[in-house]
């Protein structure tokens, strides 16, 4: 942290994702937890899957931005844009209006998220050396985290006193256009970073073409082939955070419908709150014993550890849909999915130089978000309105097991390094 330089990344991309979380608990107020609209699992599911397929459809051109064109300006401009974006859907929200037109616009928001956190990622090993990758990783990673939890439970005291001002709507809309004035914030805040200083390098082409983004695309997953196990934990980090949505998704519909009264959606969006308050505990400690852990049994086998881990916790939930045991999931899950992430994505980098690295990110991150919307919907397919459910948590189990197992099995993940 004393770092001049990695301090000022990490306030960027901190503000932007405590701005983040503020904007996102304004959404699910209104698309979720307003009294006139009842949630059941689909309609979860495909708020999901607007929140976070667009990075997977914009994907392609991604690694091409980033490899090619300053990322420094890149995250500036992006930023503004997103400030813009969230102008426009505070009107409409003002309005009460949830047609084609907000969707839209929502995804227009997200996949701008995305193209930001994949220039973040991509520019941090230029920033620090490989001997503090980890750690650095783990902290930006982590705070981020952090950061959207407590960027969302601003926004839900934030909403509360505007309530007693506006309505829901108009306090839903006054919420997004504070979110819009941080988002500008981080605008500046990029600005404290020197043009090339996060890349991309000076021998890069500086050619883009959207055909240029899909052939690009394939030599992500094509330098992937040739590191097994870059890929190899990159598919376990996708298995992981699909499993951890289809958990949110359970603890959504739980706390909504099943622990306090459907008629009094203000009470559920409060459990919520405390669900992934006690997440976020859980995301701190995993950032925490994640370099000591691979201090101790090396980056490769703490992945497929904590894979494992993964998979106990989740049967608390088969065994009794209460309160707590759905807290102590949410604290444990949260833990052990953090810790993987943070040391792969520290492995990941560690096999990439500069010239891939925004294509392979870009890669890294299409898969996991793919992964998210397929565990969202999967687990929407099966679960009730109410949220309780032995199969969901039972075969989240099964999936983490698996894939410790076999896709992480010493034979092909290699433990050496």
């Amino acid at each position: 942290m004393r770092h001049p330089r990695l301090s000022r990344l990490f306030a960027a991309r901190w503000t932007g994702q405590a701005t983040d979380g503020l904007f996102q608990s304004a959404l699910a107020s209104f698309i979720l937890f307003s009294p006139e609209r009842q949630t059941d699992a689909l309609g979860a599911a495909l708020a999901f899957a607007v929140v976070l397929l667009p990075y997977s459809l914009i994907g392609p051109f991604v690694g091409t931005i980033l490899d090619r064109v300053s990322r420094q300006r890149t995250l500036f401009i992006a930023n503004l844009l997103r400030a813009i974006d969230l102008l426009v859907i505070a009107l409409l929200i003002s309005q009460g209006k949830t047609g084609l037109e907000l969707t839209v616009l929502i995804l227009l928001a997200f996949g701008i998220n995305r193209l930001i956190l994949a220039g973040l990622s991509a520019g941090l090993p230029l920033i620090v050396g490989s001997e503090s990758l980890i750690t650095a990783n783990a902290i930006a990673v982590t705070g981020g985290s952090l950061w959207v939890v407590l960027g969302g439970g601003i926004g839900f005291v934030l909403r509360k006193i505007f309530e007693t001002i506006h309505s829901a709507n108009h306090s839903d809309a006054v919420l997004i256009l504070v979110a819009a004035i941080g988002y500008v914030v981080t605008s500046t805040l990029i600005l404290r970073l020197k043009r090339s200083e996060i890349g991309p390098l000076d021998h890069e082409k500086a050619t883009v073409s959207i055909g240029q983004g899909f052939i690009e695309m394939r030599e992500g997953f094509a330098f992937l082939g040739k590191h097994g196990d870059a890929a190899r934990g990159i598919l376990a980090t996708a298995v992981q955070r699909g499993g951890l949505t289809a958990l949110v998704l359970v603890a959504l519909l739980l706390e909504r419908n099943t622990f306090h009264s459907p008629e009094n959606p203000a009470a559920g969006l409060s459990g919520l709150a405390v669900a992934l308050s006690i997440a976020g505990i859980g995301i701190i400690c995993g950032a925490l014993v994640a370099p000591f852990g691979v201090n101790r049994f090396g980056r490769h086998r703490w992945i497929k550890y904590m894979m494992i881990g993964s998979a106990i916790t989740p049967l608390l939930l088969a065994v009794s849909q209460q309160p707590t045991p759905l807290y102590i999931a949410a604290f444990f899950t949260s833990l052990f999915g953090q810790s993987l992430k943070v040391t792969n994505d520290a492995l990941v980098q560690s096999k990439i130089d500069d010239y891939f690295r925004g294509r392979v990110f870009a890669v890294y991150d299409v898969l996991v978000n793919g992964a998210i919307v397929s565990g969202a919907v999967l687990a929407a397919l099966v679960l009730p309105a109410s949220g309780k459910s032995l199969v969901v948590p039972v075969v989240i189990s099964i999936a983490y097991l698996v894939t410790a197992c076999r896709l992480l099995r010493t034979s092909r993940f290699n433990f050496t390094s």
